[in-house]
């Protein structure tokens, strides 16, 4: 499905003078312009009894290509994981999600400020950098600098 850009930029401006962008202010006194964001979900990976099954599945019933489904806002991974991979962590950790960021230096920089233990991926892939945290419901995320 093809989004026309000028319904998309009408709605998001429609929402900004309805003063949307302030329900989610910062508590902290940087300016929110300063701050590092997240840009989109980089990736959605959770377990499986049969991965390739419910790919294949995702692909003929919902049109999602597998490894990365293209966006409008960017790749993003679709990736069904073994029932028993230890990815994510915990055994009861059932997903994870992946945000792309564009610094991911900064992000990791200003989490930490904040007392969030973070750790990064010393390895550099061919597409990208990462990190990792958990949420405080100790839910892994991943943070993807794309290359």
């Amino acid at each position: 499905m093809t989004i026309d850009r000028r319904n998309a930029i009408l709605g998001a401006s429609s929402l900004a003078s309805l003063g949307v962008h302030d329900v989610a202010k910062s508590k902290s006194s940087e300016p929110a312009a300063q701050r590092e964001r997240v840009l989109g979900i980089g990736g959605l990976f959770f377990r499986s009894r049969d991965p390739k099954a419910l790919t294949i599945w995702y692909q003929e019933h919902l049109g999602i290509d597998h490894p990365a489904w293209q966006q409008l806002a960017g790749p993003s991974a679709f990736t069904p994981f073994s029932a028993d991979s230890n990815y994510f962590g915990s055994p009861q950790h059932a997903w994870m999600v992946n945000f792309r960021v564009r610094n991911l230096d900064a992000m990791v920089t200003q989490l930490r400020a904040s007392n969030i233990e973070v750790k990064v991926d010393p390895e550099k892939y061919p597409y990208g950098r990462f990190a990792r945290l958990h949420n405080p419901e100790e839910n892994p995320i991943e943070l993807w600098e794309g290359s």
